[in-house]
């Protein structure tokens, strides 16, 4: 088996099950070690809060982090941030502005300091007022002349980001700086923020068992063949999945 580049999303994706995890982590390591395969995070965490999950559930060092929900891309372990991806969500990108119109919406509540990142300003909305304030909210960024993208996810976390920034775009960025192609690529989420995974390219992808609603939606309303619903969940799905297309056979 050739290498491959794996992709998977943290929170309820690759962890929620520890013995499957210490299983996954294993095979996923000595396919590195023996054939090169890369592997890449794609969290909604900032750095900080990554860090603090990776000491809690013992996680690979990944070859690539992309954090804050795709607008953040380390390599090799490094402190600072990939400033070609910067440079690719920068053009357009207003934070203050963007502030000052989120300031007149009360049912946002801006999350925690470590979560408010230079290419990302994230809230916390509840699921019964989201429908009615997220297309008020693009309509009044759209009026200040704002290219910005809204990701609501897990029925709480509404996070805007640069129009170019999300995870699936920073797959394909990663993809093309490690010349990887598509179908020898797979990634693998459980949530709202994981659709941008799934809906780039033709990437295999892993939807874990315990899939929140709006991806289970989402994979309804666009079936693909090189998509694959798990049974079981987290880490036990992405070994599953794994499987199921051969990765790992």
């Amino acid at each position: 088996m050739k290498s491959f580049l794996f992709v998977t999303d943290l929170d309820n994706t690759l962890v929620g099950d520890d013995r499957a995890l210490a299983q996954l982590n294993e095979k996923l390591e000595e396919h590195r070690q023996d054939r090169g395969t890369k592997i890449v995070y794609a969290t909604g965490r900032s750095p900080v809060l990554f860090r603090e999950l990776q000491s809690e559930k013992q996680l690979l060092e990944p070859d690539a982090l992309i954090a804050s929900v795709g607008t953040e891309i380390y390599f090799n372990g490094s402190d600072t941030p990939n400033s070609g991806w910067w440079d690719k969500l920068s053009p357009g990108w207003d934070r203050d502005k963007i502030l000052a119109t989120t300031a007149h919406f009360a049912d946002l509540t801006m999350q925690p300091d470590s979560e408010q990142r230079p290419y990302k300003v994230s809230f916390l909305l509840t699921e019964e007022t989201a429908q009615e304030v997220i297309p008020q909210l693009k309509s009044a960024l759209q009026q200040q002349g704002l290219d910005t993208k809204l990701i609501y996810s897990a029925g709480i976390d509404l996070d805007i980001l640069p129009r170019h920034g999300d995870k699936g775009l920073a797959v394909q960025y990663l993809r093309q700086e490690w010349g990887i192609a598509a179908n020898n690529t797979v990634v693998c989420g459980d949530s709202g923020n994981d659709i941008a995974l799934f809906a780039q390219g033709e990437e295999r992808g892993i939807i874990v068992g315990n899939a929140k609603s709006e991806l289970l939606q989402w994979h309804k309303d666009n079936p693909a063949d090189y998509h694959y619903l798990a049974q079981a969940f987290c880490a036990g799905g992405i070994l599953e999945g794994l499987n199921h297309f051969g990765f790992l056979a």
